[in-house]
């Protein structure tokens, strides 16, 4: 039971969603999820530890970043249940699909460029 309240409250929040979603089957370098929800590092930051205590995603460290991926196969059934679940609920959504095109334009940024202009001086 506790995975499953732990999953909802992941989910009960617009920008976890999108952040989420956001990450389809692709890995995401924090900075550029930072860049997409337009949202200070260290809120994308708890946000993404949140959907990670959940199970919801998967991140690890390279060099002074953080990248993260929806859960795969390996995540526990409740977590893949409700990414099926959500994936399918919001394909048809307009914010997701609006999302989906900045993220596109924002992955051709050079990573490090884009990730330096957000790291404090």
């Amino acid at each position: 039971m506790e995975s499953i309240l732990s999953i909802t409250r992941a989910l009960s929040d617009e920008n976890r969603v999108r952040a989420l979603m956001a990450l389809g089957d692709q890995e995401v370098c924090v900075c550029q999820l930072i860049e997409l929800l337009q949202l200070a590092p260290s809120t994308v930051s708890k946000h993404m530890s949140i959907l990670k205590q959940a199970g919801l995603v998967a991140g690890h460290k390279k060099g002074r970043w953080m990248y993260y991926r929806q859960a795969d196969s390996k995540a526990p059934l409740e977590a893949r249940s409700a990414l099926k679940w959500l994936r399918s609920s919001l394909s048809e959504s307009t914010k997701i699909q609006t999302d989906q095109r900045r993220l596109s334009t924002i992955l051709k940024v050079n990573r490090d460029e884009l990730c330096r202009r957000q790291s404090p001086r």
